[in-house]
């Protein structure tokens, strides 16, 4: 690792960048260094070569950044649009932690860097949009290498000029955008709060929460309906995640040696040489961990004869993700009681999947999966059946023992995409060509549950894909994946 980077200049202490090209960056303590002299200072603001890339053209996206531009605009006719990109955030001392710009502004953009903002201007007729953007470091004042952002820390970043031609719109410089909002004509101003603490502050006399609020839950509804560039993104996200997934397996050997972190390591390594990152947490969840929903620790023992519950998602380039699961016999086969239980979850998911139309309802693919679930419960006897008929189980809701979550959300830039669209839209609407959403329906028996046969303690199953509804029904994204149980051993013993 390079040296510490925080800046401790004397007239500079915090290696603050206040925009104005004239005020000199004097030194660095930096654990080498604490003072530049002037020769120094004089020889690194020249002899520097012509950087500019000139011809650019737009982004793919950039029609369709347009297009949702437009929808915002004509949501809130009159109304300042602030939405920001969010700022880097400190994992320990001098160090951050990777940057992930807000899904509201890459929506709307198609831009990922830090500390960005899009502002929508009201005009006759709509709104102005105008990025505002870090621009390229200053090397009259020094900034480029003295300051711990700058482009010879952490790599060159467009200029402002090249943005608006990558992004189809006029950039200005982000840090005079507080200034220039506090400046501008009054107006009705709506910002998507969270994201950049020091504008919410700098505009907080002109802010209301409830106004901006409805910004957020608009903006999370925009992104329910997937246009076609979304959809290819989707796709490719699918694509790679089914490599990560064939990686892993590939790999069992040597994550038995050790354990579920060498599962992680390797679906991170695809993730990140396929595409950005993973989309969240993966869960590599062996023997027991499985019952656990949300197991990231991935520090436990990878076993022959015990069940691996993989949920990993390769995260694209322009930051959308799927989200897959298998789960997977660890020696390539399963036990006869494994079987049964991940035949069932299979049939669940089969229920599901056929329930995703266009027209059907939201909640329709989770309440096929959760009724197949509990017809099994009860074949097992583990729910009375002369006490319990299927319809009184689900009235009751006596199978989410064992089931314990949804059966599925939607998918995009966000793992859990469109989160806080409005109820309406999303899980009591009907759904739409475009919509992309996982149906992942799963069984789990925990160690200590003294309600189930013992042998079926500590077994989880989850069975999880992303699908498409389309015009003539849907499309399994992640069907690169085998699903059945005898699919899954043949695909194993196939990378073995």
């Amino acid at each position: 690792m390079t040296e510490d980077r925080t800046p401790a200049a004397a007239e500079n202490p915090e290696g603050a960048v206040d925009g104005d090209a004239e005020q000199p960056i004097k030194g660095r303590k930096n654990g080498l260094y604490d003072e530049v002299s002037d020769e120094l200072a004089a020889s690194m603001k020249s002899g520097w070569g012509d950087t500019e890339l000139r011809g650019l053209q737009p982004i793919d996206q950039a029609a369709h950044t347009a297009a949702r531009r437009a929808a915002l605009s004509a949501a809130f006719p009159g109304e300042r649009l602030v939405v920001p990109a969010g700022n880097l955030r400190t994992r320990s001392n001098d160090t951050e932690y990777s940057f992930r710009a807000a899904s509201e502004y890459v929506h709307l953009t198609g831009n990922q860097t830090e500390d960005a903002v899009l502002v929508g201007e009201p005009v006759e007729g709509g709104h102005e949009f105008t990025l505002y953007l870090l621009p390229r470091s200053d090397r009259e004042n020094g900034e480029f290498w003295l300051d711990g952002q700058g482009e010879l820390w952490v790599g060159r970043r467009h200029s402002l000029a090249e943005s608006e031609a990558l992004y189809g719109l006029p950039t200005r410089d982000v840090r005079k955008a507080a200034e220039e909002l506090a400046a501008a004509a009054a107006a009705p101003t709506r910002l998507v709060r969270g994201y950049d603490a020091g504008l919410e502050s700098a505009l907080a006399e002109v802010l209301d929460e409830d106004r901006d609020t409805e910004l957020k839950v608009f903006l999370s509804g925009l992104r329910l309906v997937k246009d076609e560039w979304e959809i290819g993104q989707l796709r490719a996200a699918c694509d790679a995640t089914v490599l990560g997934f064939t990686d892993v397996v590939r790999e069992l050997g040597q994550a038995v040696a050790t354990s579920e972190r060498w599962i992680e390591g390797t679906f991170w390594r695809r993730a990140r040489v396929s595409g950005n990152d993973i989309g969240y947490g993966s869960i590599c969840a062996a023997g027991p961990h499985a019952t656990t929903l949300h197991w990231v620790r991935n520090d436990g023992d990878v076993r022959p004869g015990e069940l691996l519950l993989l949920d990993a998602g390769v995260e694209t380039h322009t930051l959308y993700t799927a989200d897959v699961t298998r789960t997977l016999p660890i020696n390539g086969t399963f036990s006869p009681l494994q079987r049964k239980i991940y035949d069932a979850v299979h049939a669940a998911q089969e229920a599901g999947i056929a329930a995703v139309k266009p027209g059907g309802r939201f909640r329709d693919f989770h309440d096929a999966a959760q009724r197949v679930l509990a017809e099994h419960l009860l074949a097992w006897g583990l729910l009375d059946p002369a006490v319990y008929t299927v319809e009184k189980v689900l009235e009751l809701g006596l199978q989410r023992r064992w089931t314990l979550h949804g059966t599925g959300h939607m998918l995009g830039l966000d793992v859990h995409d469109c989160a806080q669209a409005r109820r309406e839209e999303y899980v009591d609407a009907l759904l739409e060509p475009g919509m992309c959403l996982t149906v992942e329906p799963g069984l789990y028996f925990q160690l200590d549950d003294l309600t189930v046969p013992e042998e079926y303690r500590g077994i989880g199953v989850r069975i999880e894909d992303d699908i498409l509804v389309t015009a003539e029904g849907n499309e399994n994204l992640s069907a690169g994946l085998p699903r059945t149980s005898a699919e899954v051993e043949a695909w194993m013993a196939s990378l073995a």
